[in-house]
């Protein structure tokens, strides 16, 4: 027959069960996450056109927040770009976005509503300038737009404010000089093709499936922005200084460019919040942003170019508290 435990030992294997199930549950507590920390509610995003980058950056960023952060619900709004994302965040219409570095300072620069309450949470991947011609065409510089017809982007887009920079230092005069169209990326490849227009300029990551589908189905070519134009740019100041001289590689485009790269300009882009954004919320879809770059890459060339090195380096914008948080978080 068994004996009895003595007393002293069915206290010591009581207390040795309540020792194991507590460490048991810091375990748990440790490893799986806590719900009532992670972010909840609903926020709006503005991307941009239906078929620009930042609208398909938009969509898998959505999908990657919706698995990082489940009670999450993100709705995004379309937009012309980033002179009207940007004026969104400012004025609470949308609660982040992403905008290219001279719409921010031309916004801060102009005092407009809540620009003070600007914020930067990471520094994505840059623009490129595309100006668009078909092949046969006689324009080889961006002076020889001159009394051409040339779609420049609606007036809320990143594209027009570039455009309107790039002919000023041509010497044109952007509403004189030339005959501008408010077109956007979604009409600007159909217009080329019925002969609507004779150019059009784009600012986007590489590709931008809208010009890659064009150059599939029409013989268009790449007018280069020479690296004089950017001395003129910068001779501009204010917003031109964020532009710099850039070199599209000949794999963008490969039918366009046939092996050869185009001299052209860049920009970058920031995403953006306003300063009294959650800081939690914030600091975890910076977390996500940073952590999607590959995957997001696979399907956006552009969000490849997303480098934790440099990310924090938002100027105009302060970095926002919850990005800030982030970044200490995985400093060595």
């Amino acid at each position: 027959m068994f004996q009895a435990l003595p007393r002293i030992g069915r206290r010591r294997a009581l207390f040795g069960s309540a020792a194991a199930f507590a460490v048991f549950g810091l375990l748990l507590w440790w490893l799986l996450p806590l719900d009532e920390e992670s972010p909840s509610g609903t926020i709006t995003f503005s991307t941009g056109t239906p078929t620009g980058v930042y609208q398909m950056y938009g969509k898998l960023l959505q999908g990657a927040i919706a698995k990082d952060m489940p009670h999450l619900d993100v709705q995004l709004l379309n937009s012309d770009g980033s002179q009207e994302n940007v004026r969104r965040v400012a004025t609470g219409k949308a609660d982040f976005t992403i905008a290219a570095a001279d719409a921010v300072e031309t916004y801060i620069l102009q005092n407009k509503p809540g620009s003070g309450r600007l914020r930067g949470c990471a520094r994505l991947y840059d623009d490129y300038v595309h100006l668009v011609v078909p092949r046969s065409s006689s324009v080889r510089s961006v002076a020889d737009l001159r009394g051409k017809k040339v779609a420049v982007g609606p007036s809320g887009s990143g594209v027009r404010l570039i455009a309107n920079h790039v002919l000023q230092a041509a010497g044109l005069d952007p509403d004189k000089d030339i005959k501008p169209l408010a077109d956007g990326i979604a009409t600007m490849p159909e217009l080329l093709k019925e002969h609507k227009i004779d150019a059009f300029f784009w600012s986007g990551g590489l590709p931008t499936s809208a010009v890659l589908e064009l150059s599939k189905t029409y013989d268009i070519r790449l007018v280069p922005i020479g690296t004089d134009l950017i001395k003129k740019l910068h001779e501009q100041g204010d917003a031109a200084r964020y532009y710099r001289a850039a070199v599209m590689p000949a794999d963008a485009y490969p039918k366009a460019q046939r092996g050869s790269s185009v001299q052209t300009l860049a920009v970058a882009n920031f995403l953006i919040t306003r300063e009294d954004a959650d800081a939690n919320l914030t600091e975890e879809l910076t977390r996500t942003v940073i952590a999607s770059r590959d995957h997001i890459g696979a399907r956006v060339h552009a969000a490849q170019l997303v480098d934790l090195r440099t990310a924090i380096y938002t100027d105009p914008l302060p970095l926002h508290e919850g990005a800030r948080r982030y970044y200490r978080s995985i400093k060595p």
